[in-house]
C-alpha cells in the first residue's frame, strides 16, 4: 500500500512537509517515510493517531497495494515505533486497509519531491500508459486478425503428409501460369483441403493433390507419382518401354472423342503396324478414350518389355483392331542422309536432309553433328524435317534455333499479363546461318518444334511446307517434390517472334507438300531426285521465296 501525505507542521513553521509511506503486503512488511520542509531540515514526522486523516483512495494495482492521497499529521515533531503500532487499530478498523503487526519493520528514507509535481508526473504517465497499452491492444487485434485471415493451420501440427500437400500447393502457386488459378480464392482453396481432405497414408495425399489440380482445368497440369515422374525423365533423356506414339487430343476439326495420333516413333511396334499421324485411338485395352486424358492414354500404353497391349484404331473410315507388343524405343532424336540432285561436275547440288524426331537432351548436339558432317560432304542446303515431332524439352528447342539463326527473337514466353521473358539468338552458338534451308512440318509438329518453326519462319531463315502444325501454344516444366513424385505445370504461353499466339491454331506454312509425299529419308530423297515422280519438289520451289 502506498500513500502520500501532506502534513501541516507546528505553529513555528508554516512550511508543508511531504511524507511518502509505502507498505507492501509481504510477510515483512517495510514502511519508507521521509519529510522534509522547504528548509532542507530533515525531520522525524510525528504521527498522532487521533488526529490522522486518510483521504479518498485509488484503485488496486497490479501488485496488490493500494494508492492513498493526502495525510494529515499531528503538530508534534516525533513519532515512535509505540505510537506507529498504536495507531494500527484505527487505520485498520476505520478504512480496513491493512493490518500493522508487531512483526512489521519501518524503515525510514529520503524522498525530496514536491507534491504537486509527483502528482503531475504520475497524471502525464497514467496518459502515456494509456496510450501505450491502447497501441500494443490494436497491435494484438490486427495479429489476430491477419492469424484468421491465413488460416488455423499453425493452431495444429502438420503431419508429413500435409507438409507434402503443401509442397505441391507452393508449387503451383509460384509456377502455374493463371494468377486467378481458374477464378479461385487459391488460400481459401488450400486452408479447406487441409481441413476436410483426408491425409492419412500417401495415397490419399496423392488423391488430394490430383483433386487440387482438376480444379484448375488444365489436361497439361497433372500429378506424377514416383514411377511415372522417373519414367517421364527416362523418355526426355532418349529412351522409353511403349508402342512408341505421341497422342494428344483431338480438335473440333476432327470430331468428338477419342485421342488422336501426333507421330509415331520410326521403326517402333505402332509404325510397324501401320498406325500413322491422324489416326484415332478409340479404346486401349478395351477401355473407351471418349473422356480419357492424354496422361492417362500414355500411362496405359506404356508397360513392361514384352507385354501386351490391345488398341482400337480409327483410320479414315475404317476402324481396326491391333494387338502390339511393348518395347524398349530408342529416341534417336535425330537421322540424317544427302539427296544429290542430277547433273554432272559443278553442276551437281547436293542438299543435306535432316529429320529431328523429338526434342530431347542431346537433340541439339546431335543436330549440330549431322551439320558437320552433311558439310564434309559438300552440301549447300538443308531440309529440316519436323513432321510428326511432338515435342520435348523446351530448352532444347531454342538451343537448336539458334544453330540456324544468326541473330533475332527466338520466342515470346507471355503469362496473363504479357510478355515476361524473350529468348533470342546473338549469334555465339549459330554454325549455320547461310545455306538455305527448308523446314517441312504437319499437324503431328508440335510444342518445342512448333517454336523453332515459327522463329525460322517469322524471322525468315527458312521455308515451311507442309500442313498447319498441331497448335500446343503452352510450356510446361517438370518440379519433383521431395519424395520422388513430382508435377508437371503449365507455367507459360509462347507466341512467336511475330507475336502470333499458335494455340490451337499452329504455325501455317508457307506452301503446301505434294500429296503422298514420304516421311522417311529415302523416300524425301527419291522424290527430290526423280523429275518424274508424283511427289517431285524442285530446288527451286524448295528453296525460293
Amino acid at each position: 500500500m502506498e500513500f502520500l501525505s501532506s502534513c501541516a507542521s507546528s505553529s513555528s513553521s508554516s512550511s508543508p512537509h511531504f511524507a511518502f509511506f509505502n507498505l507492501h503486503h509481504q510477510n515483512s512488511l517495510t514502511s519508507r517515510a521521509t519529510v522534509k520542509n522547504w528548509h532542507s531540515q530533515l525531520q522525524l514526522l510525528q504521527w498522532n493517531s487521533s488526529a490522522v486523516g486518510i483521504g479518498r483512495s485509488t484503485s488496486l494495482s497490479t501488485d496488490g497495494r493500494e494508492r492513498i492521497w493526502s495525510c494529515n499529521c499531528g503538530p508534534r515533531r516525533a513519532l515512535s515505533l509505540p505510537q506507529l503500532r498504536s495507531s494500527h487499530s484505527h487505520m485498520s478498523s476505520g478504512f480496513d486497509l491493512i493490518s500493522l503487526n508487531c512483526q512489521y519493520v519501518f524503515k525510514w528514507r529520503r524522498y525530496p519531491v514536491n507534491f504537486r509535481r509527483i502528482r503531475s508526473s504520475m497524471e502525464k504517465f497514467r496518459q502515456r500508459f494509456s496510450v501505450q497499452v491502447a497501441r500494443v491492444m490494436v497491435c494484438v487485434m490486427l495479429v489476430v486478425s491477419v492469424s484468421s485471415t491465413f488460416g488455423d493451420t499453425s493452431s495444429w501440427a502438420l503431419t508429413e503428409e500435409n507438409l507434402l500437400f503443401l509442397e505441391a500447393w507452393r508449387t503451383i502457386d509460384r509456377a502455374y501460369i493463371d494468377k486467378t488459378f481458374n477464378g479461385q480464392s487459391w488460400f481459401r482453396y488450400r486452408e479447406n483441403a487441409l481441413r476436410n481432405e483426408p491425409m492419412n497414408t500417401r495415397e490419399e495425399t496423392y488423391t488430394a493433390i490430383k483433386k487440387m489440380l482438376a480444379t484448375l482445368d488444365d489436361p497439361f497440369t497433372r500429378f506424377l507419382e514416383p514411377e511415372k515422374f522417373k519414367s517421364l525423365q527416362s523418355g526426355t533423356q532418349g529412351a522409353l518401354t511403349g508402342v512408341g506414339l505421341s497422342i494428344g487430343y483431338r480438335t473440333i476439326a476432327d470430331g468428338p472423342g477419342g485421342l488422336v495420333v501426333i507421330s509415331a516413333a520410326p521403326g517402333g511396334p505402332a509404325e510397324r503396324a501401320g498406325i500413322s499421324s491422324g489416326d484415332v485411338i478409340l479404346a486401349i485395352d478395351d477401355t473407351t478414350t471418349e473422356s480419357m486424358g492424354i496422361y492417362d492414354a500414355a500411362e496405359r500404353l506404356q508397360g513392361s518389355e514384352g507385354s501386351s497391349v490391345q488398341l482400337t484404331i480409327q483410320s479414315g473410315p475404317s476402324v481396326k483392331h491391333l494387338d502390339l507388343v511393348r518395347e524398349k524405343v530408342a529416341l534417336n532424336p535425330v537421322k540424317s542422309r544427302i539427296c544429290e540432285l542430277p547433273g554432272s561436275g559443278n553442276d551437281s547440288s547436293k542438299i543435306g536432309y535432316i529429320k529431328l524426331t523429338s526434342f530431347t537432351q542431346k537433340a541439339s548436339g546431335a543436330v549440330k553433328e549431322a551439320i558437320d558432317s552433311l558439310r564434309s560432304n559438300s552440301v549447300n542446303a538443308f531440309v529440316l524435317d519436323l513432321r510428326d515431332n511432338s515435342g520435348g524439352l523446351f530448352p532444347e528447342g531454342v538451343e537448336i534455333a539458334k544453330i540456324w539463326l544468326d541473330k533475332g527473337v527466338i520466342v515470346y514466353i507471355c503469362d496473363s499479363r504479357g510478355v515476361r521473358d524473350i529468348y533470342d539468338s546473338d549469334g555465339s552458338n549459330t554454325i549455320a546461318a547461310s545455306e538455305p534451308l527448308a523446314v517441312l512440318v504437319n499437324k503431328g509438329t508440335a510444342s518445342a518444334s512448333e517454336i523453332l518453326a515459327g522463329a525460322l519462319k517469322d524471322n525468315k531463315r527458312a521455308m515451311l511446307f507442309g500442313e498447319p502444325t498441331y497448335g500446343k501454344g503452352k510450356i510446361q516444366s517438370v518440379f519433383k517434390l521431395s519424395d520422388g513424385s513430382g508435377l508437371a505445370v503449365t507455367v507459360a504461353r509462347y507466341e512467336t517472334p511475330a507475336h502470333i499466339d499458335i494455340d490451337k491454331v499452329g504455325v501455317i506454312p508457307d506452301g503446301p507438300l505434294p500429296a503422298s509425299f514420304p516421311k522417311d529419308g529415302d523416300g524425301f530423297c527419291s522424290c527430290f531426285e526423280d523429275p518424274a515422280s508424283v511427289c517431285n519438289i524442285n530446288r527451286v520451289q524448295l528453296f525460293s521465296r
